[in-house]
């Protein structure tokens, strides 16, 4: 059993429908359409926290928290891990950069700590929809997997399958994955999910949007029966009512935003512009001095949008699914860096990834959904930081963005701007272009290479004559 493990019911002895009915909450009062519909808490749960070294947390795990500069718990860390470090399930919302990542990883690496994996049998789950965040989650956990010694393994599509099956011969007691990748090692033989005994779910919104759910429940049926099950994510809506009731039982219900998940810290504009303007416009703002992410609906237009900027003067490159992941890995380590200055996603990037300090997010192409516009939006004004978020409106898409808004929550500045104007300045930083074309550089010297498809093990020796292996750090005091 994991550590401070508490009672928990078979949950396999009891039928499905009867599982249901008991963790189903009331028929009345339902919640806005982003609200989940909450299911009851029989259990109170566990005050909050103001400091770390309240919890009862391995000592190494407390420096590991120090040598990283997170001095403070976030509020999402401080009300759920007393819960979670005893073992409760947990439903829990929190925008990106509010701390998710460490309220769900602290805890199950604390409760891991001290246990070894049998080979190809990890002990601890973690499911997320895209390789970008499985990548993000695992630097994210490297620091804190090192210093109680646990192995960590990321698996995801587009990097070698025999590789990763290996990985988990060798054994690792952590393992990240999406969901297609670890079915396919599951069909294969390679993965026994039998022994997991703590199992995240993160973004199970956009896992469910994404068409993941019946992969998601097959993984779910084979983990441990009566183990733990943390549910977080940006955005808490209906589409993960499903697992809620079937696989988490009396959870603790938290949330740090309401529901639009709207930011104090951010600046939302609509621009208005006549078409034959869109492309200059386009061109003044990448010219601006500082990074920005430009979101477009499509591969294609990504990738034309980006030669177009190049031929302006503007290092810009794009990211979306048709990258592979060894390419994709490049042009986000090139844009941390410094080497790009306009990154061109498609929704591929609109959640779980981090760069310090973004703070302008661009919406070329306006997004459909206000789920989409909300894990756009946030690649900027993370863990308390200010920023703005620009969508370029046509005169035919201002209904349909109306709508958007209205379903995010969010009330935006509306102003019709042109290219050259001091509005647009003003908004965006936007300069006149007039650069010589340019071709993107190699990127700096640093980890191109993705530990998503090998098994991270933590040091063998940390004395003071042996250098500790150099592993991404979490940024000082960030929250993931």
């Amino acid at each position: 059993m994991p550590r401070n493990a508490r009672p928990r019911p078979d949950r396999s002895s009891r039928p499905a429908a009867q599982a249901d009915r008991a963790r189903r909450p009331p028929a009345t009062g339902r919640q806005p359409h982003d609200e989940p519909a909450r299911p009851r808490e029989s259990a109170p749960a566990l005050p909050a926290v103001s400091a770390f070294a309240d919890l009862d947390m391995p000592p190494a795990l407390l420096a590991a928290l120090k040598e990283q500069g997170v001095t403070a718990p976030f509020p999402i860390q401080a009300a759920t891990l007393p819960n979670t470090l005893n073992g409760r399930d947990i439903l829990g919302r929190g925008r990106t950069g509010s701390g998710k990542t460490l309220a769900f990883g602290l805890a199950l690496l604390a409760r891991t700590a001290g246990r070894r994996a049998r080979p190809r049998r990890p002990l601890a789950l973690v499911l997320v929809p895209t390789r970008e965040l499985a990548q993000q989650v695992t630097d994210a956990l490297i620091p804190y997997a090192d210093a109680v010694r646990l192995r960590l393994t990321t698996v995801v599509g587009g990097l070698s399958i025999s590789r990763q099956a290996n990985a988990l011969k060798h054994g690792a007691e952590v393992l990240v994955a999406t969901p297609g990748r670890l079915n396919d090692l599951v069909d294969r033989g390679d993965c026994e999910l039998g022994e997991v005994e703590i199992t995240v779910l993160d973004e199970a919104d956009q896992m469910a949007d994404m068409g993941f759910l019946p992969q998601v429940t097959r993984l779910l049926d084979r983990v441990a029966p009566g183990g733990q099950r943390m549910l977080f994510s940006a955005t808490l809506d209906r589409d993960v009512d499903r697992l809620v009731r079937r696989f988490l039982h009396d959870p603790l219900t938290h949330s740090v935003d309401p529901p639009a998940g709207a930011v104090t810290t951010m600046e939302h504009h609509l621009l208005h512009v006549a078409e034959a303007d869109k492309h200059a416009a386009i061109m003044h703002i990448a010219a601006r001095d500082g990074q920005v992410i430009m979101f477009v609906a499509m591969k294609h237009a990504a990738d034309r949008l980006a030669r177009k900027l190049l031929a302006g003067g503007v290092r810009a490159a794009a990211l979306h699914g048709g990258r592979t992941q060894s390419q994709r890995n490049r042009t986000l380590e090139a844009f941390r860096t410094g080497d790009l200055d306009v990154l061109v996603a498609t929704n591929v990037a609109a959640r779980g990834i981090h760069v310090d300090d973004l703070d302008l997010v661009v919406n070329v192409d306006p997004p459909t959904d206000h789920k989409d516009y909300l894990h756009r939006g946030g690649r900027t004004a993370r863990a308390g930081r200010s920023g703005t978020v620009v969508t370029l409106v046509l005169p035919g898409q201002r209904r349909e963005m109306a709508r958007v808004m209205s379903a995010a929550g969010i009330t935006p500045q509306s102003t019709h701007v042109q290219p050259g104007d001091g509005e647009l300045a003003h908004i965006t930083g936007a300069r006149t272009p007039g650069r010589a074309p340019v071709t993107v550089p190699a990127p700096s010297n640093g980890r191109t290479t993705s530990r998503s498809g090998g098994s991270h093990k933590p040091p063998r020796r940390r004395s003071a004559g042996h250098a500790r292996r150099s592993s991404p750090a979490v940024p000082p005091r960030q929250a993931y």
